[in-house]
């Protein structure tokens, strides 16, 4: 599966381009894609990437503490999960609150509940 289309890509560059201009601030956005591991734990959301792809976003490798942080594109797609499988994409997925609503809802039940 293709991790970003072209315009999740525009989006979350977009979106960094914001921040960098002191526009926006990344927990006040809403997240733009959720990757997950479909053979077990593992959850993030993305809310921007610069031109290197590098993501920010709130991350949740399943050990009861998701954490806001950074994640690489390129090792996201590197991991393999088993059964020929590698991180996806919630082809459903839509934001109904910002970043920092998640932060608040995963820190109160210790993972993301997206």
């Amino acid at each position: 599966m293709k991790l970003l289309t072209k315009e999740i890509e525009r989006k979350l560059l977009k979106n960094n381009s914001a921040i960098k201009k002191g526009e926006a601030e990344s927990s006040g956005m809403l997240p733009v894609v959720k990757f997950f591991n479909p053979c077990g734990d593992g959850t993030w959301l993305i809310t921007d990437m610069d031109s290197d792809g590098i993501m920010f976003g709130l991350c949740d490798l399943g050990w009861g503490t998701p954490e806001i942080g950074y994640v690489s594109l390129d090792e996201l797609k590197s991991v393999n999960v088993g059964f020929g499988l590698g991180i996806e994409r919630d082809l459903w997925f839509e934001a109904d609150k910002t970043l920092q609503g998640y932060i608040k809802d995963s820190r109160e039940k210790s993972y993301i509940d997206a």
